[in-house]
């Protein structure tokens, strides 16, 4: 952990790293700014009423963004490697704090009057700040294309009425444009942000709790007891620890950056290409985005566009994440046996019970947080009674984990800096929003697409796919999301495709962005550690991990496999796509079991009757499984021949 406490969150790399600005004076302007939002969220989320103190919703989301959007002007600097927290940005972040406890005040009356229509010219000048200052916050937290896409967007009602077709929209004035996004429950204070504010601040919460409490060095040790001994060992290791530790995390950057500095120099220790080294790392830790029971912040805010508990989206995505992370092992297993990569020796590998019994509390903590959230549907309060827990015991631990009162300190203030940066984040997309919405874009968008895709779901996949593709390698995968499920998730419902499976395909092609180049955030993350090329880890990563390509279009197709459907055909999913990753996963890798080196017309037949098994028909799975077979045995034929051991 201590690689994680040096690194500055300039790093193109690491985005979400700790901040070199705050020291001093800005460190306790952060911890005091972030206790102080922390408690008005445990107030709100527990409904306690502590001192009379009661906001309505739009007052509470007010102030959660003054809060910790002001906080963020502390922590990201306006211009790139500034590591001093200069005068102006103590300006801009007290203006936000201001105007923000000051629309608090005032959300009643916002709400009374309609101040969203009509407000008065205070009211609208503090709306114009308030734009300004979303959009600055936007510019320092996310990247260039981000920022200049939404200031395209957040200026849409402007000119909506001189668009030709269906970009045609409703037209405002300044004022009223700026009164919309600010007074509205569309834009800044839309969904996105409501499920921040409602949600996502007590899963943060509970992550920095995680990492800041030795989580990732138990989930480190607990994969290495389970199969560091295993033939290529330290890739598995990799694969295991950084799906467990993402799994709660949400985070693939952070997750690199946390467990990535002791699995992949482990993984070079022991043989492995540094190349490939980084881009398995990059790959699992991706994929714990993906893995119940947190996933990214994007599945909450799915879960809230669809309307749906959260637990919905996870028993949805986990079959598929289930079929990603057994693809990783399966390649990272015949890739270790081709180039015969041995498994940790016996002193490198802790043993299983003392490692269990070292950190129980963590085990009890993802039990206890995966009941809370499927069995009691608490996504609210779930985080905070796990960290509270967490917390308990690293205060009863202190000395053997170093949790001390400066370690506190920093946990709490690497909290605020987490929450502001989605904060910040959420604030500048939720103008987009509410520009498309506010024009009425949106909706003509999706109709329009439909209409000219002719209904074609293969027309309407493939435009999906291009886009978020595009748009996930400028964009984070929540803002890659939530613009996605505005304009392209209502299509995709309309030609008929099941609407999780329409919201997971854009979530999933969204993720691919961390690990595509030239962005890949988690692989130049990756590459970083491994001493390796950026760009061809990023490559590598993306041909490790083209199951993320290959999934949403599977379930789209098959919704048996978010579990959608009776039950033998789930299984029956489940069953050819199993063998449709071992076939996948030979092919790429060269290499199976018992034939060993596979020539190259073998991995051709396995790879094409794997895509096959892929599509939700009886007649390509035949095809598929007697391709695969015959590959099989022609591959078996001819080393036994090479071998010389068929007897006439």
């Amino acid at each position: 952990m201590s690689s994680e406490t040096d690194r500055s969150v300039d790093s193109p790399a690491d985005p979400e790293a700790r901040s070199k600005r705050l020291t001093g004076a800005p460190f306790w302007a952060a911890f005091a700014m972030t206790v102080v939002a922390l408690f008005i969220t445990v107030n709100q989320m527990f409904n306690l009423g502590l001192g009379g103190f009661r906001p309505v919703s739009t007052g509470y989301y007010y102030l959660i963004i003054g809060l910790f959007g002001g906080l963020g002007f502390l922590a990201f600097p306006a211009r790139k490697g500034e590591t001093r927290v200069r005068w102006y940005d103590w300006l801009l972040t007290a203006a936000w704090l201001g105007s923000s406890i000051w629309l608090a005040s005032r959300a009643q009356q916002i709400i009374d009057r309609g101040w969203n229509l009509e407000a008065p010219l205070e009211a609208t000048l503090v709306a114009g700040l308030y734009v300004a200052l979303a959009l600055e916050a936007l510019r320092r937290t996310g990247e260039f294309i981000l920022f200049a896409f939404c200031i395209v967007f957040a200026a849409y009602p402007l000119y909506a009425g001189s668009m030709p077709g269906f970009l045609w929209g409703v037209q405002l004035d300044l004022a009223q444009t700026v009164t919309e996004h600010v007074y509205g429950l569309e834009s800044i204070i839309g969904i996105p942000m409501q499920v921040v504010s409602d949600t996502l601040i007590g899963f943060i919460v509970f992550g920095v709790v995680l990492a800041n409490t030795g989580g990732s060095s138990f989930f480190m040790n607990f994969a290495s007891a389970l199969m560091g001994r295993t033939r290529g060992g330290p890739a598995k290791v990799a694969i295991v620890s950084s799906g467990l530790f993402g799994m709660l995390s949400g985070s693939p950057t952070s997750n690199v950056l946390t467990t990535g500095t002791l699995t992949i120099p482990t993984m070079k220790r022991s043989g492995y290409d540094p190349v490939y080294a980084g881009a398995v790392e990059a790959c699992a830790s991706t994929g714990g985005c993906l893995m119940p029971p947190v996933m990214g912040a994007a599945a909450f805010i799915m879960a809230s566009f669809l309307n749906v508990p959260y637990a919905e989206v996870v028993t949805a995505a986990f079959l598929p994440a289930v079929l990603f992370y057994l693809a990783l092992m399966l390649q990272t297993d015949l890739y270790a046996a081709r180039k015969g990569l041995l498994g940790m020796t016996g002193d490198q590998v802790p043993r299983l019970f003392a490692t269990f019994v070292e950190g129980w509390y963590y085990i009890m903590a993802l039990v206890g947080l995966t009941l809370l959230l499927l069995m009691w549907r608490m996504e609210g309060e779930a985080p905070f009674w796990i960290s509270l827990f967490l917390l308990s015991v690293a205060v009863l631990r202190r000395k053997a984990i170093g949790f001390d009162f400066r370690a506190f300190c920093q946990l709490v203030v690497d909290t605020g800096q987490a929450v502001a940066q989605l904060v910040c984040l959420i604030a500048g997309i939720g103008l987009i929003i509410g520009a498309m919405s506010i024009t009425g874009v949106a909706n003509s968008f999706s109709r329009e697409l439909v209409q000219y895709a002719g209904g074609n779901l293969a027309l309407l996949l493939a435009a999906g796919a291009v886009t978020s593709f595009v748009l996930g390698m400028g964009m984070t995968a929540s803002a890659c999301y939530i613009f996605l499920a505005i304009v392209l998730a209502p299509a995709l419902v309309q030609v008929g495709i099941d609407p999780m499976a329409a919201h997971l395909y854009i979530f999933y092609w969204g993720m691919v962005s961390f690990i595509t180049p030239p962005v890949a955030l988690a692989a130049i993350a990756a590459a970083s550690i491994a001493k390796a090329d950026a760009m061809r880890v990023g490559f590598k990563a993306l041909r490790i991990g083209c199951l993320l390509l290959l999934l949403p279009v599977l379930f789209v197709l098959q919704p048996a496999l978010i579990l959608k459907g009776d039950t033998l055909l789930v299984i029956q999913s489940a069953a050819t796509a199993t063998m449709a990753v071992i076939l996948l996963s030979a092919a790429f890798e060269g290499y199976l079991w018992r034939l060993g080196r596979l020539p190259v017309w073998a991995r051709l037949g396995f790879g094409i009757g794997g895509l096959m098994l892929f599509v939700p028909e009886g007649l390509t799975d035949l095809m598929g499984l007697l391709l695969a077979v015959a590959a099989g045995i022609a591959a078996l034929v001819g080393k036994r021949l090479t071998e010389g051991k068929v007897i006439r």
